[in-house]
């Protein structure tokens, strides 16, 4: 009997304790999708050379025109305030996005849609959602977890003939109803049943469910014409314990006898609609279950699988739109608005914010922009989407807060001149919705890393499921080799697999040293506690966290090599070291809390070289503010995705800047005269331009003044 399988006899039983039950639902969710430079984080071993060999993003001429033209027409139509007050999109809104066939991006050429990649589909979302979250939510949700995806991955022959060319053109606007008011977060246990029975229908028998269902959340509901549903199915004339056929997903037209849509919800009072849907003995045809009577008991994982290309796609877009319209209002008005006889960008106070926020979007632009391009290599990267969808929208939400504190009064005086205050009511919601953040943050991110991107403990619990002592041992032998790797790269130092850019060479030896680190610990924390881990959610939250940074610098030192642009490299650099810091940060703070005294005393030693005292310098910061403050360039590359309103303040700020650059070097000086004269003319008077200085005194007043009602 060889050493594996010695090992494995010894350590069956023990594992098999050890290791938390797992339901059929909980499976489904950990094994959706694949793994990509998320499982090197997680070994320990990141591949420079796979890293770099990925992307670059790459847009068609078709997807290229459709967002220089429709999208900025689009935006051009789109006045924030005036949606917000009317809590809807204007009629002639809702018709051209069905025109241009917003809603069928993702549909194939071949059933009428547009046929786009994911990059073009997540730019078109980001794009809008600069201008009005509102348009971007109504565009986003009939391309991401809907029945379009369901029904191209899923869906019979004849479903797909007859929905997918109506969805394409906006002839049927979908809604998907998922989460019950018993049911939110642990969606997998909905309490909305379908009956298996059978029914006359037109003169014949006909088999189907009877379905009585209660959801709410549902964006699109009150506009939509037809309702994805997710039920558990279940047949009465099976044996007692065999009765639950699994959460089945089915398509029923609006209107439907049984089945209501509700009143509006009004999610932070949003324009885009919202609302619930019920029904009652709603009989749903075989047919109209999506991919007919053979995927009976699968929607779970069908959800879960599309989620997982969903969740990578629009809500991280949202967030990056936020962080790319906070930085460059913040970046815009501190060059505008002046207090104390200087431009309040200057302030070292509000420099930093600057400099933060630009690190921040970096990075999360960047792991966006990486996954998009694993997308479009044929990837569905699950864990990757959970941590784009956790980290862009707290990074949106910071970014929007950051704003905020910096305009002061003008950020929270409601009306059209406002430049923030819809994005910091709206921030909420992405944090909420497709999987709050808490729960994704605290049970999945290092959940589900820790079952798919492990390289071994998948293959350990196979083992143990199929009680096989021989597979088990070869497994925990693996393992032991890769605990004693990662304890050599933590204590010594860490092998540099691939090439990394030459001028990230260090920062690419920090990703190593943090990966490592970060394994052993993921290591000594799964052997320490198995399966109450699962448990202690403070623990696995830390734990992704700093999986989460990894990627994300990783994202950022990928960026910086399929851009190629100099002009960048200080960003990059900022941006990588300041998630490796967050990450050492929480390393360190896991570590004194795991429960074992001898462990957190070695925890200096195991951790030793990965924290950053100071990622970035004072000077570092300052200088990063100035160059956004004095090359406008630089703005645009970290903010390509920001699209032009119709109205609104954003629109004046846009104005503004545009308009200050004939007079840039005079600036000081006319705002000089304007604090003693208080005339704008006899300010501009002064300037060798006197039409031009007017022009931008009046635009830059615009965007410094704040709207007022009627009392």
């Amino acid at each position: 009997m060889g050493l594996a399988s010695l090992l494995g006899r010894a350590a069956l039983k023990p594992f098999a304790k050890a290791l938390p039950p797992m339901g059929d639902t909980e499976r489904a969710a950990l094994e959706a999708g694949t793994v990509g430079f998320e499982g090197d984080l997680f070994a320990g071993r990141p591949d420079f050379d796979a890293l770099r060999a990925r992307g670059p993003n790459r847009l068609t001429d078709e997807e290229r025109a459709f967002i220089d033209t429709e999208v900025r027409t689009l935006n051009a139509m789109l006045d924030d305030f005036a949606i917000d007050e009317a809590r809807d999109l204007p009629a002639e809104v809702w018709q051209f996005l069905r025109d241009r066939k917003f809603f069928g991006m993702i549909i194939p050429k071949a059933h009428g849609g547009l046929g786009f990649g994911h990059f073009a589909h997540a730019a078109v979302v980001t794009r809008i959602a600069t201008v009005n979250t509102s348009a971007a939510v109504t565009v986003m949700v009939p391309n991401s977890l809907g029945p379009a995806e369901l029904l191209l991955h899923y869906g019979t022959g004849a479903q797909k003939a007859h929905y997918l060319p109506r969805l394409a053109d906006g002839r049927d606007l979908p809604c998907f109803g998922l989460t019950s008011p018993y049911a939110g977060s642990d969606a997998a246990s909905i309490p909305d049943v379908g009956v298996l029975c059978e029914r006359d229908v037109d003169g014949r028998r006909v088999r189907g469910f009877s379905v009585t269902f209660d959801k709410r959340y549902i964006t699109l509901a009150p506009v939509a014409t037809v309702v994805g549903l997710a039920f558990q199915a279940v047949d009465p004339a099976r044996p007692e314990g065999q009765r639950e056929l699994g959460i089945t997903c089915a398509l029923i037209p609006v209107p439907t006898d049984g089945m209501t849509i509700g009143r509006r919800h009004r999610p932070m009072d949003s324009a885009f609609m919202n609302g619930p849907i019920r029904g009652e003995d709603v009989f749903v045809p075989m047919d109209w279950v999506i991919g007919g009577e053979a995927r009976v008991g699968q929607g779970w994982r069908m959800l879960m699988e599309s989620l997982a290309t969903g969740r990578a796609i629009s809500l991280p877009a949202v967030g990056a739109a936020m962080q790319q319209t906070a930085l460059f209002v913040v970046n815009g008005y501190g060059q505008i608005r002046e207090q104390f006889g200087l431009p309040i960008g200057k302030f070292h106070a509000i420099s930093a914010i600057t400099a933060r926020m630009a690190a921040d979007l970096y990075a999360s632009d960047a792991a966006r922009r990486y996954t998009a391009a694993a997308l479009d290599a044929g990837e569905k990267p699950s864990l990757a989407g959970a941590i784009l969808k956790v980290h862009l929208t707290e990074a949106g939400r910071r970014a929007v807060l950051d704003g905020m504190d910096v305009l002061g009064g003008k950020g929270i005086m409601g009306g059209p001149k406002n430049l923030l205050g819809v994005a910091y009511r709206h921030a909420p919601i992405a944090i909420t919705v497709e999987g709050a953040n808490l729960l994704t943050r605290s049970l999945i991110i290092f959940g589900q890393g820790a079952v798919r991107c492990h390289p071994h403990v998948l293959a350990e619990m196979k083992a143990v499921e199929n009680n096989d002592p021989e597979a088990l041992g070869r497994a925990l032998l693996a393992h032991g080799g890769h605990v004693l790797r990662n304890l050599w790269g933590s204590l010594v130092h860490p092998a540099l697999h691939g090439t990394p850019p030459i001028d990230l060479r260090a920062e690419a030896v920090m990703i190593a040293r943090l990966s490592a680190a970060f394994a052993l610990t993921a290591d000594l924390a799964m052997g320490l506690l198995g399966g109450k881990l699962k448990r202690l959610e403070l623990l696995s939250a830390r734990l992704g966290d700093v999986l989460s940074a990894l990627y994300l610098a990783s994202g950022a030192l990928w960026r910086y090599d399929v851009e190629g642009d100099p002009a960048m490299l200080p960003f990059a650099r900022a941006a990588i070291r300041v998630q490796l810091a967050r990450g050492a940060d929480t390393l360190h703070e896991l570590c004194a809390n795991l429960p074992s005294g001898l462990l957190r005393l070695a925890a200096p030693l195991l951790l030793r070289g990965t924290r950053q005292r100071r990622p970035l310098t004072d000077k570092t910061v300052l200088a990063l503010a100035e160059a956004l403050r004095a090359d406008p360039a630089l703005v645009g590359r970290l903010c390509p995705d920001i699209g032009q309103p119709r109205a609104g303040g954003l629109r004046d700020l846009m104005d503004a800047l545009a308009l200050s650059v004939p007079v840039a070097d005079e600036l000081a000086e006319l705002n000089g005269v304007l604090r003693r004269t208080r005339s704008l003319e006899q300010a501009a008077a002064r300037s060798r331009d006197p039409a031009a200085a007017l022009a931008y005194l009046r635009a830059a007043d615009r965007v410094i003044q704040v709207d007022d009602f009627a009392p």
